[in-house]
């Protein structure tokens, strides 16, 4: 990291300060309290659902391999953003060191990328399952799994570090203030001295391109299960599938609906209030993550039961005081 921030030809100010959400920072104090309630249950819901296909042998698949790289991006997209965001809310602890600044956008950059391929991945294993179920084992076995989650953390990564690299290298001689809760691309860009244009072109370019051809994807991944859906005999299992199908739908939706919005609003959205742009940013790196496990994971009756049995034995474990050979 070090080599990366070092340029005897370059300035980088020490540090950054982050406003948090402009216009609203009289109520900042009273946000936090929501946002801190669901990146509480975001981390327990992942940590569990981790824990769960973890521990039980049954759910060591494909799907719930999927389900656990999902689980894991998303407590890195929430761990690498909230913390700090609480830290403004209610510690007024605006500064952000350079380095800090760049890692917390490498994180929240590269991970959404790379949800964004493990989402395609899980369209393509449910069209599998659906579609074509006696080839479903043998097209999607352990190492196909692992390179295609491998695909999608390289493909992430690699998109996103040219953008982090030029916004490393550029001069920063203006104002050290960041008007947003975290170090997203384009607001630290604008920061900058000279010529931003290449920075914007490769964020444009490499947003539209990941978001545009996965989405296609997966609509289409979704159009053939919901055709195959349709010819079911059983009126019950159709209901079923498209409850299942449109709460998948609604989580991508919900994925990236608001992260396209704060992305092209930070670049064409000057019509749009600040505050209202900057809450979509937040909530985008917040909600997902916490409904993903639900929807995906709980949702799915055999985690769902998993999760009440361990519940059930822990509550009715036996005090050790009322085991034989226990105090009184």
């Amino acid at each position: 990291m070090q080599g990366l921030m070092s340029y005897p030809n370059h300035s980088s100010p020490s540090s950054f300060i982050l406003t948090g959400i402009p216009g609203l920072e009289d109520a900042q104090f009273w946000i936090a309290f929501p946002f801190c309630t669901v990146y509480f249950m975001a981390v327990l819901w992942n940590i569990t659902l981790l824990l769960v296909i973890r521990t039980d042998p049954s759910l060591h698949l494909p799907m719930f391999y999927f389900l656990s790289m999902l689980a894991a991006i998303d407590l890195v997209l929430t761990t690498s953003t909230m913390p700090k965001i609480l830290s403004i809310f209610w510690f007024h602890s605006h500064e952000i060191n350079f380095e800090g600044c760049v890692a917390q956008m490498f994180f929240i950059h590269s991970f959404s990328m790379v949800e964004s391929g493990v989402l395609l991945t899980m369209a393509f294993d449910r069209y599998l399952a659906i579609c074509k179920p006696l080839r479903y084992s043998t097209i999607l076995t352990g190492p196909t799994i692992a390179k295609l989650g491998l695909t999608a953390a390289v493909r992430g990564i690699a998109i996103a570090t040219p953008a982090i690299y030029m916004v490393a290298n550029l001069s920063y001689c203006g104002p050290r203030i960041i008007h947003h809760s975290y170090c997203e691309h384009m607001s630290v860009v604008k920061l900058a001295c000279g010529d931003t244009r290449p920075n914007s072109i490769y964020g444009i370019t490499a947003a539209t391109v990941v978001v545009g051809s996965d989405s296609i994807l997966i609509a289409v991944s979704y159009m053939l299960i919901l055709r195959e859906v349709v010819g079911l005999s059983s009126r019950e299992a159709r209901l079923k599938s498209f409850g299942t199908c449109g709460s998948h739908v609604g989580v991508i939706l919900l994925f990236y609906t608001p992260g396209l919005f704060s992305f092209y609003t930070q670049r064409w959205g000057q019509s749009i209030p600040v505050h209202l742009h900057i809450l979509m940013a937040d909530l985008y790196l917040l909600v997902p993550p916490m409904l993903n496990p639900l929807i995906y994971g709980m949702r799915t009756k055999v985690i769902r039961e998993r999760v009440l049995s361990l519940l059930w034995q822990k509550r009715n474990k036996p005090s050790p005081s009322l085991m034989p050979g226990g105090k009184e």
